[in-house]
């Protein structure tokens, strides 16, 4: 697809309209209702389990794996929609599907239904950060991306906090009220919060899809014609990634003996990879198989499984930018931008490690009850997690004016430099109220990193290539993050006999590597940025 120059009167001034700051509430208030929709289930799954008699086994698969899998894989061919259709439709389209799904999980009478639920969530939800980071580089300036992005990471936590609050105060009320007596439509108190949780949703997405869609690209003064075939595209993509689907895609564009050798020979040495990560895990950390679906699965076949797939599509997706889009190709493989994914990836599986443990850790170490930890520390990290974006928004914006990207780099190599310290520190408390004192400060230098780092990102990719960057973004930091994170800390924490503290802190063993990623990117941001026009041109793009 051609993109054209704009003239100067094209070029906007550095102030956000009032349908500039219009768009950032609402696609802010997108992401704060797909984690509102993703994450309630952990806060209600005591009463599933209850209710439908299914095991942490299948609570496990329906939290992590199937939602993760699908939300993963299907934002790469959504990414590439919101790259060439109205990404205000869209997006309005996916959070009323995705809201629809979450609401069915209200009349689950067993697995099945929820897996349904859980599928059609992680689905829809992923066009929400490529569409909401397409949109917000539209209708904000480069000097104010840091701010915008900043919203996000706020929304994140909102959505986080309301998730916690909101699922259990809603279906502890229900219970109370129609405790001994028949509840309207039979409903549990678990199955009411999930109707509850979907509602705001169809109001959502009946405002975006009546906003305005911005013109692509305006704001940088590179405009990109309406893409003739978007859905065609997008349905190009899924084909070219999915595993078994991407050999056909290989032979219908012809693909060499090159691209053949280089397909086959990746996938050998995935599956070698975590066949050897697979015995080793087992020998490290042996469990018993879960029972999920009427099978007996051996938890670390399952996880290396996911690993292994997730490896395989993201070597599908270049390969297939190669055959078919080599500007894209030229730019998003360029080192900078490569390895801000695979940092933001590994801080990922910091974070998810550290959030998804704590909970338990303060229960283990200090004798919280689930409903004291749930109020303290839910309402902690969801209000720490507002606050520090709404300083490294203003700031990143501040060193950026002052440094260029740089300046974004040095913000980052800070926050995710110092953190382990602070983590170590905060994990060594010996009591509630100091480990709450210091995670304040470990909390607050762990956001630092989020704006800075995502308004960077996406600095460095033509306009026309955001929603696909955005959808790489995802599958790497979820397949790392949420599909890494926590299962290393449980695996840590099984092997040395339950120490919690010890297990999340272990996590940082990916933290010099991370500092290692950024200071390259800090000898490469300025040249990546500058030859981006020259790259997307050597691939066949007319700008």
């Amino acid at each position: 697809m051609a993109t054209t120059v704009a003239d100067e009167a094209l070029k906007p001034a550095a102030k956000v309209t009032r349908a500039g700051w219009y768009a950032l509430t609402l696609v802010s208030a997108a992401q704060a209702i797909s984690l509102l929709d993703r994450q309630i289930l952990s806060i209600l799954a005591p009463s599933i389990r209850e209710d439908l008699g299914i095991g942490d086994a299948e609570l496990g698969l329906l939290y992590g794996t199937v939602f993760s899998l699908f939300y993963a894989l299907f934002s790469l061919p959504l990414g590439r929609l919101v790259d060439g259709w109205i990404r205000t439709r869209l997006l309005a389209i996916c959070i009323f599907g995705w809201s629809l799904a979450a609401g069915l999980a209200a009349f689950a009478t067993g697995f099945g239904l929820l897996a349904l639920s859980r599928l059609g969530v992680g689905v829809g939800e992923g066009a929400t950060q490529p569409a909401a980071n397409s949109i917000i580089f539209d209708v904000f300036p480069r000097e104010r991306r840091g701010t915008a992005m900043a919203a996000l990471g706020i929304a994140t936590a909102l959505g986080l906090g309301l998730s916690m609050t909101l699922g259990g105060v809603v279906a502890h009320w229900w219970d109370t009220r129609y405790a001994g007596v028949a509840a309207p439509g039979g409903f549990s108190g678990w199955q009411f919060a999930f109707l509850v949780a979907a509602l705001p949703g169809f109001l959502l997405a009946w405002l975006i899809y009546r906003m305005k869609e911005p013109e692509r690209g305006a704001m940088d003064g590179i405009v990109s014609p309406p893409d003739p075939a978007p859905f065609v595209a997008s349905a190009k993509v899924l084909g070219a990634v999915t595993p078994g689907a991407n050999w056909f895609y290989l032979w219908n564009h012809k693909a060499g003996a090159k691209q053949w050798t280089v397909n086959l020979v990746s996938l050998a040495v995935i599956a070698v990879f975590c066949f050897v990560m697979t015995r080793l895990t087992q020998a490290f950390s042996p469990r018993p198989p879960i029972e999920a679906l009427g099978l007996a699965i051996d938890p670390h076949v399952l996880q290396w499984s996911v690993v292994a797939i997730g490896a395989f599509v993201i070597l599908n997706l270049f390969q297939s930018f190669k055959l078919t889009d080599r500007a894209t190709y030229n730019v998003v493989s360029a080192p900078s931008v490569i390895l801000l994914i695979v940092v933001a990836g590994f801080q990922t599986s910091i974070n998810y490690g550290v959030m998804g443990f704590t909970p338990s850790f303060l229960n283990r170490a200090f004798g919280l009850s689930p409903a004291e930890t749930g109020v303290q520390f839910g309402l902690l990290a969801a209000a720490l997690g507002m606050i520090g974006p709404i300083v490294a928004g203003p700031l990143s914006d501040w060193l950026t004016a002052r440094m260029g990207g740089k300046g974004r780099v040095w913000l980052t190599i800070f926050s995710l430099g110092i953190s382990p310290f602070f983590g170590i520190w905060t994990f060594s408390a010996t009591n509630p109220t100091e480990f709450y004192l210091r995670f304040v400060g470990y909390s607050l230098i762990l956001t630092l990193w989020l704006p800075p780092l995502y308004s960077l990102l996406y600095d460095l990719v033509l306009p026309r290539m955001r929603g696909i960057t955005s959808s790489l973004f995802i599958i790497i930091t979820t397949m790392l993050g949420l599909g890494m994170g926590p299962y290393f800390v449980g695996i840590v924490s099984d092997r040395n006999g339950g120490d919690l503290g010890q297990a999340i802190m272990s996590i940082n063993v990916v933290a010099p590597a991370i500092v290692l990623c950024l200071l390259v990117v800090l000898f490469r941001v300025n040249r990546d940025e500058t030859t981006m026009l020259e790259r997307a041109r050597a691939g066949g793009e007319a700008v």
